[in-house]
């Protein structure tokens, strides 16, 4: 994800979570490497990560660890593969920089797979698709796909790429509004039909809030898939990383740190 993008998503979420760029770790050196055991798996793998972008990274004022979606999925991955998980809160635009360095080994920060990416970086298999969806009310039936909005009321946050997407559709009533509570609570009193939003600010805000009578649609207008990363001539570290995440996706527990942090959305 590109780092206006994750501005402009933590700005979003901003009422939802405190969160600050110090602790766990901080941003102090670590050794170029990390040890290891006689299977070659790393006892200790050192992890970067940008931790302003609630809900995959961030944290909470009274909470000495790193939290999150990632974090959570990072640690399993850790577990699985019998090592020790290291987290160190580094600016998003070092977090390569600091890989290609040998200063941490993997990297996991909301961080799209792109072509210019991977001309740096080995990248895992993806772990989360982002992108634009739609959320309506429970009892929603004529709107299913994005065509569909046409001639309806859709409640879109200012400044964001879901507002600049959505006045792309023709015949769209378009509603602009600070907040993802402020477009819900629109859509909540009926003065919206939809609300568009990147698909995790509006699955952490329903989850937050604990709202039931909404629904998210799976139809999504654009698509953008999430990697973890390694250095680029690692690949045997990748391929380990690939593993645990398919065994985690096979037995449950995946769902679970998912379910956690976008209660049960669309996986």
């Amino acid at each position: 994800m590109f780092k206006w993008k994750k501005f402009l998503v933590t700005g979003a979420l901003c009422a939802l979570s405190v969160m600050t760029l110090v602790g766990c770790g901080g941003q102090q050196a670590a050794a170029p490497s990390s040890s290891s055991s006689s299977s070659g798996v790393a006892t200790t793998i050192k992890v970067g990560s940008a931790v302003d972008f609630a809900p995959f990274e961030f944290q909470d004022e009274g909470q000495a660890e790193y939290q999150g979606f990632d974090m959570d999925l990072i640690r399993a991955i850790g577990k699985e593969m019998g090592a020790e998980v290291e987290i160190q809160n580094i600016g998003f635009d070092g977090l390569i920089p600091a890989l290609q360095a040998k200063t941490v080994d993997v990297l996991i920060s909301g961080m799209t797979i792109n072509d210019e990416r991977k001309q740096n970086v080995t990248f895992s298999d993806p772990y989360y698709q982002s992108g634009l969806t739609m959320v309506v009310r429970k009892d929603e039936q004529s709107i299913q796909k994005f065509q569909d909005l046409k001639g309806h009321k859709v409640a879109v946050q200012i400044g964001t790429t879901s507002a600049n997407e959505v006045k792309k559709i023709e015949g769209v009533e378009v509603k602009e509004f600070n907040t993802p509570a402020d477009c819900f609570m629109e859509l909540k009193t009926g003065g919206a039909d939809a609300v568009v939003n990147d698909r995790p600010v509006s699955e952490y805000f329903i989850t937050k809030s604990g709202q039931t009578d909404v629904k998210e649609l799976p139809d999504m207008l654009t698509a953008e898939d999430y990697g973890i990363a390694v250095a680029k001539d690692n690949k045997e570290l990748a391929d380990k990383i690939n593993a645990a995440l398919k065994t985690l996706k096979e037995n449950g527990e995946y769902d679970k740190i998912y379910d956690k942090w976008f209660g049960g959305a669309k996986k």
